[in-house]
């Protein structure tokens, strides 16, 4: 999560990375539910032609639409009136939303979620109420509508709509999952996942239990609800609240797959959606996962090419081929593993492989970083100094100066672990799928399959399956794609777009995760145009 226009709110230095998570555990990555990329060479293809053993094929289910009429138990939430007050934010207004704890079963408790807006500026008419997320899934909307969307979005839109953002039940503000303390998350995110013998796996598998373990002991009763569809359906209570007869939104990263499945299940509630950086829905957890293994890939060949251009590069010079500096840092990693260098940390952390390769993968979200990780790797590798790749995975954790941590892994996992059947059940089953993970990313794959197992040992049920999402009925959704983006690869956007009934593909040929306000005129235009009038862009434009 940011630069520029970021989704996360710690900044780097100058520069702010932009973290949507996915299938995120101890290592990193960014949001929930998968496919394979189609640019960016051979990581891609190996990911598009091979999967993980045991994977299902792709689901052909699609999500079915909820009646049209509300139900009489559910009026009440649907008719509630907010009490806005002052956030303490200049310009914005913040209130409380119930919605049913169990849509099944409302008359058994409500959770309570955070909203916030800012109300339209003028001039011009108000064309209603904007609805935006970030992504994560644990990404606090409210967060980023007071620190980017609010202020950051293009003046014309705030100008006509009101801004607003609901934190996801289970999310920051909306009764927060906690599980681990800020000491037990510091060991957490040093544990080994890339395991050498039996007793590092033995060490793995019980760091994932005891996160899980503590997930469950912290909300029994809220971490079987926190699914997107649960999430989906609050979106919809406060589009009523609101008094919008449709709704108006943009969703980032796994805010896609939230909008998504927003359209699923209200097509004819759906109105000018915007899913930037999508996700297919239509995966299981373990080719999700693998898939978006060769999405990292396909960013870091692209940072590779662009290090060996410059002078202050520590993997490699002029001559050297993006496959070998993949060499270079995975032996930089494996030092790492043997011994972790100081940082100079006030809490005594020195730099471990697992916090060096989060690190990096933090800077793959946005090319606006590649300076500040080079920067960092250089004092690492040539320093002994472990400080500014620290500084980049603390921010992809949401590490707090204090040494405590926000709630955005808990959530991440709670959302996941819930929403898919788990990639794998057992640390065999990663073990037989390592070749195909490491075929996708020589660089990350060992890593991110590993991670990959940490929904094995989660207290709750998945409640979810994969599914198709066709939202036939829909006036037109504009799904976009970055063609060599990290986190959801560009081919999650073309087959999101063609399940779709009504999708439109904007492609963005370029580096980093998403693409609006992130530099492109034709992108932002086409985006706006679409906000302020309704017209979709041609399915298939293609920006730069």
């Amino acid at each position: 999560m940011h630069t520029r226009r970021t989704h996360r709110r710690t900044r780097i230095g100058g520069t702010r990375i932009r973290v949507t998570l996915l299938a995120a555990a101890l290592l990193a990555t960014a949001c929930s539910a998968g496919g394979a990329p189609t640019s960016g060479g051979s990581a891609a293809e190996a990911a598009g032609a091979t999967e993980a053993a045991g994977a299902t094929e792709a689901a052909t289910a699609s999500l079915a639409p909820l009646p049209k009429a509300t139900p009489a138990e559910l009026s009440p939430y649907y008719e509630q009136k907010l009490g806005w007050r002052d956030c303490g934010v200049p310009g914005f207004q913040c209130a409380t939303m119930k919605a049913p704890l169990d849509y099944a079963k409302p008359a058994e408790g409500d959770v309570r979620l955070a909203v916030a807006r800012k109300k339209a500026t003028g001039p011009g008419k108000r064309l209603g109420s904007l609805l935006v997320n970030p992504g994560g899934p644990g990404g606090s909307a409210v967060g980023y509508l007071q620190q980017y969307a609010g202020i950051g979005y293009p003046e014309k839109v705030r100008a006509q709509y009101d801004m607003v953002a609901v934190d996801p039940r289970g999310v920051a503000r909306s009764e927060p999952i906690e599980c681990l303390d800020g000491r037990e998350m510091d060991a957490y995110t040093r544990t080994d996942v890339t395991p050498d013998d039996q007793g590092e796996t033995d060490g793995l598998v019980d760091a994932y239990k005891e996160f899980a373990e503590g997930c469950g002991a912290d909300a029994p009763r809220l971490l079987r609800h926190v699914s997107t569809v649960e999430a989906a359906r609050d979106m919809d209570v406060l589009r009523a609240v609101l008094g919008d007869d449709k709704l108006t939104y943009v969703g980032a990263s796994y805010g896609t797959f939230l909008g998504a499945t927003y359209a699923g299940l209200f097509p004819d509630r759906a109105g000018r959606l915007v899913l930037d950086g999508a996700m297919d829905p239509s995966l299981p957890a373990r080719r999700l996962n693998l898939e978006q293994t060769a999405g990292f890939e396909t960013a870091f060949q692209s940072f590779a090419k662009d290090c060996v251009r410059r002078a202050d590069c520590p993997l490699g010079d002029k001559s050297t081929t993006p496959t070998q500096v993949g060499k270079n840092l995975k032996a930089f990693f494996g030092d790492l593993d043997a011994k972790p260098i100081p940082t100079g940390d006030a809490d005594g952390r020195k730099l471990t492989e697992s916090l060096a390769t989060t690190g990096v993968i933090a800077a793959m979200y946005d090319e606006g970083a590649w300076q500040r990780l080079r920067e960092s790797l250089a004092s690492a590798m040539k320093e002994n100094d472990g400080a500014g790749l620290l500084v980049l995975s603390d921010s992809y954790y949401e590490r707090e100066a204090d040494g405590g941590y926000s709630n955005l892994m808990f959530a991440n996992a709670a959302v996941n672990c819930l929403d898919l059947p788990a990639a794998f059940s057992s640390p065999d089953e990663v073990r037989d799928a390592l070749p195909d993970f490491e075929k996708a990313s020589p660089v990350f794959g060992e890593g991110l399959a590993w991670a990959s197992l940490n929904c094995a040992y989660w207290p709750v049920r998945a409640s979810g399956e994969p599914h198709r999402i066709e939202a036939a009925g829909a006036t037109p959704i504009v799904v976009v794609g970055t063609t060599r983006d990290p986190a959801t690869p560009y081919r999650w956007a073309e087959t999101l777009a063609e399940q779709l009934s009504s999708g439109r593909l904007l492609t963005y040929e370029g580096d980093g995760h998403t693409a609006y306000g992130r530099g492109s005129t034709c992108v932002d235009s086409a985006i706006g145009t679409y906000l302020l009038r309704g017209t979709a862009p041609e399915d298939g434009k293609r920006c730069s």
